[in-house]
């Protein structure tokens, strides 16, 4: 399990720009900062039931979650059908898809070469909590 953070970058605070990003055609760039943004805040609403973990596979590439990227979950939310979840199954932690329908449920990967999990048993299955961020890094 991973440390959450520590005492230092809790406070820490990043500056935000009033001006948002192009992904499309750039626009006139603007050097006016909005305010400070508390990262820790922003990311976790809820510290106490909130954790980080690291993910190992590809099983979720399709979903632009890769292995290595760090996932923060909320275990105080209820999943909804579509939100990625990590759940334990037959012991195991995995990173999936949740989809229900009527009273089926089961864990959809975003890749290919998996196949669904159906969840038939509670004893052998569990929520752990919904992902709520990914952070990928790119180098």
């Amino acid at each position: 399990m991973y440390k959450l953070c520590d005492t230092y970058s809790i406070s820490m605070k990043l500056l935000l720009y009033l001006s948002t990003t192009s992904a499309g055609f750039p626009s006139p760039a603007d050097d006016l900062v909005d305010r400070q943004l508390n990262l820790y805040a922003h990311l976790i609403p809820h510290p106490a039931t909130t954790f980080i973990t690291r993910v190992q596979g590809e099983s979720m590439n399709g979903a632009g979650i890769f292995d290595s990227d760090l996932l923060i979950v909320d275990r105080s939310l209820e999943p909804r059908d579509g939100d990625i979840i990590i759940a334990t199954v037959y012991g195991d932690l995995s990173v999936r898809r949740f989809r229900t329908q009527g009273t089926r449920v089961w864990l959809e990967s975003a890749h290919p070469s998996y196949s669904p999990i159906e969840l038939f048993d509670p004893e052998d299955s569990g929520i752990w909590g919904v992902v709520t961020y990914s952070i990928h890094s790119f180098r």
